[in-house]
């Protein structure tokens, strides 16, 4: 049998040479995964012989990697906005910039506030919203059923009783009217997919990548029909692409929103558009 550190060894020569970005960081998290070892236990227990069964299950996991399958789909997990959100290939993996998002949102949220992600994915921006405020209800909705089903999942596993996840063709199912919508759509241009990163582009979901031509097509429907199910004086919060920002205002102000404004992410980039209805 192999020790700890063997393995882990092993594991960091084989995702280097498969020209993975990390491959120290990826090794570690994946044995801390298979092993449920903390960083304190494997210092302590480095050189002890491990299970032949827990080797196997590792050389397993790093053979993906290896392969580019992203590691948050491995896992099945991704933090977001200090919460724990289940991951798989049916979802985008939640990326730090769409915390900013939730940030903004919460900047408007009043106690007892209801609350619409539309293009909920994982659920990560209601179930982030959810445990950060005191609204009185959340949902989510999304057309993929394998999006729903993780949405469903992650309000359960985060312990969430004021959020429904519902299947909706944008405001088709939507009955209620809330106080804020947030909506982090899918927005990126058919040409621009095709030059991502492949980890991006073939392993994750297209449907939840492509804004349609122009990127802008969700922008447009979305910020039309909002009208309809926004309360008087209510905030429509949209992530955005960073060369979006003007097209976004400007379909806002068609639409007749308010204190139109843009917020930038920590890299400086446009990255939030905020309108009142």
């Amino acid at each position: 049998m192999s020790r700890y550190r063997d393995i882990l060894m092993h594991g960091e020569e084989v995702l280097k040479k498969a020209d993975i970005a990390d491959p120290k960081t990826d090794a570690w998290i994946l044995l801390s995964e298979v092993s449920k070892m903390s960083r304190t236990k494997y210092l302590m227990e480095s050189m002890e012989e491990c299970d032949s069964m827990l080797e196997e299950q590792y050389n397993e996991v790093i053979a993906r990697r290896a392969e580019h399958e992203p590691l948050q789909y491995i896992t099945g997990h991704q933090e977001f906005y200090g919460i724990d959100i289940k991951v798989n290939e049916n979802v985008l993996i939640p990326r730090f910039d769409t915390e900013i998002l939730v940030e903004q949102a919460l900047h408007y949220i009043k106690d007892g506030d209801r609350v619409l992600d539309m293009c909920t994915g994982s659920g990560c921006i209601i179930c982030a919203i959810a445990k950060n405020s005191n609204i009185s209800h959340g949902t989510g909705a999304d057309l993929s059923d394998g999006a729903v089903r993780v949405a469903k999942d992650n309000v359960v596993y985060n312990d969430i009783d004021n959020v429904d996840i519902i299947k909706s063709d944008l405001f088709d199912n939507v009955r209620e009217q809330y106080n804020v919508i947030v909506s982090n759509p899918p927005y990126i241009r058919p040409e621009v997919i095709a030059e991502l990163d492949s980890e991006v582009k073939d392993r994750e979901p297209y449907m939840a990548l492509c804004g349609h031509e122009d990127g802008l097509y969700f922008y447009k429907e979305i910020t039309k029909k909002a009208k309809s199910y926004l309360k008087s004086g209510g905030i429509l919060l949209y992530e955005i692409g960073c060369d979006q920002a003007a097209d976004v205002v400007q379909i806002m102000r068609q639409n007749d929103y308010k204190e139109i404004e843009v917020i930038k992410d920590l890299a400086g980039l446009d990255r939030i558009v905020k309108g009142r209805l």
